[in-house]
């Protein structure tokens, strides 16, 4: 690994540790998971089978594979508003960030992946397996299509990543940004498909949904790994996750690069 990378994979690797140390928690969203998972199910079922076994493209091992991935994946893929550079903004050790010889984006990005990727493991993958047990679930169909689907957790990730990032650094700004956070957790919960999938929605309402780079987070991931799409249709997919990924690392950056000349820390 070359010395340029080399930081941001011990970061990355002390993101996996930070992790790992809260069992506690880890065991407690699972059993979160678990509870809303088998909730979802029933309330989603039951409206499959009253729509007479299929509802818009989603039969009941469809629906299940989108109950059990949906919840596998929020260890991963965090829907919340909250980040740690907001806390490091807010008592000024923000400071400290910009003076290492890092990238205070990719540091905090390392950081964020490596807790995210442990949180799979004993969170997220028991709801997934508990799931194909008692209900069953679709899944892909080939190894292209695994292959999509895991990439496309790893850019849903980066993407929530991105969006949380924007949304904390206009702390350098705003100093307080709780008001934006539990906004930004609303929309995206709604707009990303956590409640129900995104292609129930009304038409106008997933036009919505598609203006944002909200179900590319979360809803792509799902439809992949669960066989709703594969193909040219999948590969297409991961293209607008890039593009979307793209965009939000730019916007990510240039906040930071302008609030960087705007920050002013008192004290000592």
């Amino acid at each position: 690994m070359s010395a340029a990378l080399t930081p941001y994979w011990l970061i990355f690797r002390a993101g996996v540790r930070r992790q790992s140390t809260y069992w506690l928690a880890t065991i407690g969203g699972l059993v979160a998971n678990l509870t809303f998972g088998f909730l979802k199910a029933a309330i989603l079922f039951a409206t499959v089978e009253a729509a007479g076994g299929n509802l818009q493209g989603y039969d009941l091992a469809t629906m299940s594979g989108y109950v059990w991935l949906s919840q596998g994946l929020l260890g991963c893929i965090n829907a919340h508003g909250q980040s740690e550079i907001g806390d490091r903004i807010k008592n000024g050790d923000i400071a400290i960030d910009f003076a290492r010889p890092t990238s205070v984006f990719a540091s905090f990005a390392a950081s964020d992946l490596g807790g995210g990727a442990y949180s799979f493991l004993p969170r997220g993958l028991p709801a997934i397996i508990v799931g194909a047990l008692t209900t069953g679930i679709a899944l892909a169909h080939d190894v292209s299509g695994w292959a999509l689907g895991l990439l496309a957790v790893a850019l849903g990730m980066m993407l929530s990543f991105c969006g949380r990032y924007a949304v904390n650094i206009l702390g350098l700004w705003l100093v307080e940004t709780r008001g934006l956070q539990v906004f930004y957790m609303v929309v995206s919960t709604f707009l990303m498909g956590l409640f129900i999938p995104v292609g129930l929605f009304p038409a106008w309402l997933k036009t919505v949904a598609h203006a944002t780079p909200f179900p590319a987070m979360f809803m792509t991931p799902i439809d992949l790994l669960s066989g709703r799409i594969d193909g040219w249709a999948g590969a297409a997919a991961v293209g607008v996750q890039l593009a979307w990924l793209a965009l939000l690392v730019t916007v990510c950056l240039l906040l930071t690069r302008l609030g960087r000349r705007y920050l002013e820390v008192q004290g000592g």
